[in-house]
């Protein structure tokens, strides 16, 4: 099992996978680790896996064990590994936190109990509880349009102060004035995320910690770079990639996440673009719209040069998790 990393140095680009599967509906391991070997050669920062964008709810608990396990020995420890063990039900994360614990991941995404409509009080009760369980660094992440509820900043202060393990959020919330907030509270040193693609460059410029951006999918050292560049003090260039990039971020929205962007990834030639109910690929009308987009980008002339490298890469990736299980 890899060294766990110093919570400090998860910065930048933590790509939401999504889950691949194949056209009968299974879990489809194979695409699945020729996407990660993928997203380490372009330059993502950090790995996430059964977020809101690789379809949670459409998985069993044995599912996303599978897929954790799977991203785990792909990665080897090559970046962070961020996966996201959360439901509505504490019994269930708890469990699948621990799982993620013991194969040696470096924190774990933590939504905000979704349906239940928790009180302020009853979230800090929540984490805090599932803090005191686990001893690996945790990410909340506060997704109010899924969830129906928003952590407030001064609940995150409390947990900040009372649960050292939780280290960060991730923050799908457009009101930028709570984000400000939130490191206010919490103090700038707290790690928060942007989980809002068009505000991945505006939250690092009053103090984010990098972003979760499903549109790391698709362009994922571009959406690497937006970080890279800040970092490096080259603002310019990074507002230049910003606004670049603007156009993408709202064609992988217009309907609700993941159907656009599997089907795009499906355009791409990256994965049978597969949904489970109720999910359902994009509109005919929106399908136009988005292709659209994509020629201004040139991602469909590059489908076939993409696929065949990914084939090699699945080849590659498969006969090393292959030579793990034999040496098992």
């Amino acid at each position: 099992m890899a060294t766990r990393r110093n919570p400090s140095t998860l910065r930048g680009s933590i790509v939401p996978l999504v889950t691949p599967f194949t056209e009968d509906g299974r879990f489809d391991g194979q695409t699945f680790t020729r996407l990660i070997e993928w997203q380490i050669e372009n330059g993502s920062h950090g790995i996430s896996v059964t977020g809101t964008t690789g379809e949670p709810s459409a998985l069993t608990l044995s599912e996303r064990e599978q897929v954790m396990d799977v991203a785990a020995r792909t990665i080897r420890g090559r970046l962070p590994f961020v996966p996201a063990t959360g439901t509505n039900n504490y019994e269930e994360t708890l469990h699948l936190t621990r799982i993620a614990e013991r194969m040696g991941a470096d924190a774990a995404l933590i939504i905000v109990p979704y349906y239940n409509r928790p009180s302020q009080e009853g979230l800090y009760r929540y984490f805090r509880t599932l803090a005191n369980q686990i001893e690996l660094p945790l990410i909340i992440y506060n997704i109010p349009g899924r969830t129906a509820v928003n952590m407030a900043p001064t609940t995150m202060a409390r947990l900040r102060r009372d649960c050292p393990s939780i280290i960060g959020v991730k923050e799908s919330n457009k009101d930028f004035e709570h984000v400000s907030l939130v490191l206010y509270h919490c103090g700038r040193d707290f790690l928060v995320y942007s989980g809002i693609e068009l505000l991945c460059y505006p939250m690092l410029a009053i103090g984010g910690a990098g972003h979760v951006s499903a549109t790391a999918n698709v362009l994922p050292r571009q959406v690497a770079d937006i970080y890279n560049l800040v970092a490096a003090g080259r603002w310019r260039e990074a507002t230049d990639l910003h606004y670049e990039l603007l156009p993408l971020n709202e064609a992988l929205f217009l309907e609700t996440n993941p159907g656009p962007l599997k089907w795009v990834m499906g355009r791409m030639g990256l994965i049978t673009p597969h949904l489970r109910l109720p999910l359902y690929e994009p509109s005919p009308e929106n399908q136009t719209k988005i292709e659209a987009v994509l020629n201004q980008y040139g991602l469909l002339a590059r489908k076939e040069s993409l696929a065949e490298h990914l084939s090699e890469a699945r080849t590659e990736s498969v006969s090393v998790l292959n030579r793990e299980e034999t040496l098992q």
